[in-house]
């Protein structure tokens, strides 16, 4: 269904091909003149049958983006040849064609018809489309108040649902909850059993192993490995995500957090409330939360998509102001909330160091000290010049977590950010919030990753349905929240 061989394609900074009019304007106002050449893809050789759920792997700038957007044809190739037979179906990011002011079910319209279907065929589909999503009432919600959980599975229930032969996922089931991912799972079998074909990028090796009959290790542009997903695994976590240093498998050398937390108390709410309108009725999105978060401690935030962890970032944030309670907040606040929040796509990943900093409030001086520092922490030394559009969300997370976590904030929060990271970069992450309690007050991780929680977090709340559920010891968090899963799924025998 796809054969590829010798693939090669490249950016170009000056090439009307590749930029648009806006990132034209940007480089004569800056008076610059660019001719370089990057490969993101260097001959690149392999085919798809039939039945197969490929896998790629690669760390973050490897070129797995590249790849998809090329099968998908958005790109085209400047060498080599390039056979896709059958119609694709693509999720290439969160949100991708999505208007954040209308509503789930509108967008469900705008994504149908934006992958070439008549609106008659969208409106059959769209009772089946609703109920995968399982976002229920949230389908009436404008799309800003989601949390890119909630993206991935209306983005995921259209792609899958539209007749294709080829569904091509890139780095979206991450930022999925337990439940979804099960489903999303399901669903690929019964494309393959329709005799089509699933190409899955994933930083989840274990997803790669067990769903996975074959894969592909992308590195610098270039096939590594490609073959037994076990194999291929292997190799790639044995070698450390890429880098050249053998090294052992994801988080297994990070230091486990110590439990315990200071006497000083950095965030602090009480009775904290706040209603959304669903179908002009309130919906009560965070319900009557009382937490405390004191110095020295990493809260690790866990729970199904639409739980109301990322209305809580936001809050603490002060983009959203509760209708009821207190909230204290004793500190300046950095957050991550989402891939790319105040990048421009126009600017290079330089000048968007700048522009992120100077939202965060932080002077311009001040950022020139940490600049360098920033650059090498993120490991973007050669993609930095680039625009930020030709980035890939891992590269976009890596960017946003450098800059935020380097400027030293009182409370950092990082919400689902992570989750497009490459194994190398996830472990620096989590070794940098460690460090960052000697600096930072507190640090609050939203993360569907239960691996990370249990490793890095000295504390855990589970959230479901704008409550608190559990409010202590990470590992219990992680046990209380599967078996809560596991009895939504089967209610009978629970």
């Amino acid at each position: 269904m796809i054969r590829a061989e010798n693939l090669g394609v490249y950016y170009e900074s000056d090439s009307d091909r590749r930029d648009d009019f806006k990132s034209h304007v940007h480089r004569i106002i800056r008076g610059e003149r660019r001719n370089d050449i990057f490969w993101a893809l260097k001959d690149i050789s392999f085919t798809g049958y039939a039945g197969d759920v490929l896998g790629i792997i690669g760390p973050n700038g490897a070129g797995k983006t590249t790849l998809c957007r090329t099968i998908a044809g958005l790109l085209r190739p400047n060498r080599g040849l390039l056979e896709v037979k059958g119609n694709v179906s693509a999720l290439l990011s969160l949100g991708t064609g999505f208007d954040k002011e209308l509503t789930g079910n509108e967008n469900i319209y705008l994504n149908g018809m934006m992958l070439g279907f008549p609106r008659h065929r969208i409106k059959e589909l769209l009772p089946l489309i609703q109920d995968f999503s399982g976002l229920g009432r949230f389908l009436d919600q404008p799309l800003k108040y989601y949390s890119s959980g909630m993206k991935a599975r209306l983005g995921f229930s259209i792609a899958s649902v539209i007749d294709a032969e080829i569904l091509v996922i890139d780095e979206v089931l991450g930022t999925g909850d337990m439940e979804f991912k099960e489903k999303a799972v399901q669903k690929v079998w019964e494309l393959v059993g329709e005799a089509g074909m699933v190409l899955v990028v994933s930083h989840e090796t274990d997803f790669i192993k067990d769903h996975c009959n074959r894969a592909l290790w992308i590195d610098n542009g270039s096939v590594r490995a490609s073959g037994d997903p076990e194999q291929v695994v292997e190799s790639y976590e044995e070698l450390g995500a890429g880098s050249k240093k053998p090294k052992k498998k994801k988080l297994s050398r990070l230091k486990q957090s110590s439990p315990g937390a200071g006497e000083e108390i950095a965030i602090e709410a009480r009775d904290l409330s706040l209603e959304f309108k669903l179908e002009g009725k309130p919906f009560r999105a965070l319900d009557s939360l009382n937490f405390q978060v004191y110095d020295r401690e990493i809260l690790g935030i866990i729970g199904p998509n639409g739980a109301g962890k990322t209305t809580l970032c936001r809050t603490l944030c002060g983009i959203y102001k509760q209708d009821r309670g207190e909230l204290r907040v004793n500190g300046a606040i950095a957050a991550l909330l989402s891939f790319g929040t105040g990048f421009n796509p126009q600017l290079s990943g330089y000048d968007n160091i700048y522009l992120n900093g100077m939202m965060l409030g932080i002077p311009k001086y001040k950022i020139r000290r940490v600049e360098e520092e920033i650059i090498a922490f993120s490991e973007l030394d050669q993609f930095i010049d680039q625009p930020v559009k030709h980035y890939s969300r891992g590269m976009r997370s890596r960017l946003g977590f450098s800059i935020a976590s380097m400027l030293q904030p009182d409370i950092f929060i990082v919400d689902e950010a992570l989750s497009a990271g490459d194994i190398a970069f996830q472990e620096k992450a989590a070794a940098r919030m460690q460090e960052m309690l000697k600096e930072a007050k507190a640090v609050l991780l939203v993360t569907h990753s239960m691996k990370i929680v249990k490793k890095v977090c000295t504390r855990a709340l589970l959230m479901d349905q704008g409550r608190i559920i559990f409010d202590g010891d990470p590992l219990e968090a992680v046990e209380t929240y599967r078996a809560s899963v596991k009895k939504k799924q089967n209610p009978v025998l629970s």
